[in-house]
């Protein structure tokens, strides 16, 4: 996993409640477990006229042009502005793959679905809760003419914009180390390697039955 640094991106307003995971990512496409390929079929349904399925080519692929997604001012977006519940549903982890894949950092909502909250935080996603007023005024800066750009520092938990506004966010110390130091489940367990090595070598010494080669 990647460490996450501060960077500034722009914002794609999502205005609907209760996202699901099988809305961010369709059943069809849960094939796979590589992690990587699901960008383009992300919010798939809403996003495209035709019925997507897995390693179809989505280049010419019939579009939604009221779909935000596909709105010229919020192409190369890193950060998601939704409503409440986001994530909702089923506990798939293809819903973050697919938001990681297509190139979302972060995700602002004044709530989350638990599992997919947590989920998030192992593939790299830093998910942050605000309260629905502070959303509400990010929501109408971002659906002004100009895209909204915010500077998301997660080591002085701040989110800042452009016109000096500036917004402090929550999130769980454990969590945000392991975010900055790009550390997921794997990387977490590989820092105590040596201790899992030396526990192996005294375990083949005391029971070398238990090992075949």
């Amino acid at each position: 996993m990647e460490k996450f640094v501060t960077f500034t991106g722009v914002s794609t307003p999502l205005d609907r409640s209760n996202v699901d995971t099988d809305a961010i990512i369709p059943k069809q496409f849960l094939k796979s477990i590589k992690r990587t390929g699901f960008g383009p079929y992300l919010f798939d349904e809403w996003r495209y006229l035709d019925h997507g399925e897995p390693d179809m080519d989505c280049t010419n692929r019939p579009r939604n042009e009221e779909f935000v997604l596909n709105d010229p001012r919020y192409q190369g977006s890193s950060v998601l502005l939704a409503r409440d519940n986001f994530g909702c549903g089923s506990s798939r982890e293809h819903a973050p793959w697919a938001l990681e894949d297509y190139g979302f950092k972060v995700i602002i909502a004044p709530s989350f679905a638990d599992i997919f909250f947590n989920n998030c935080f192992k593939n790299g996603i830093l998910p942050i809760k605000l309260d629905e007023a502070v959303v509400d005024r990010l929501f109408s800066k971002a659906m002004g003419e100009e895209a909204l750009e915010i500077t998301v520092d997660l080591e002085a938990q701040q989110l800042r914009m452009a016109d000096s506004e500036t917004i402090t966010f929550d999130v769980d110390e454990f969590r945000k180390h392991c975010l900055l130091e790009g550390l997921d489940d794997i990387g977490l367990t590989l820092q105590h390697s040596e201790e899992i090595k030396a526990f192996e070598a005294k375990r083949r010494e005391s029971a070398p039955w238990v090992f075949n080669d």
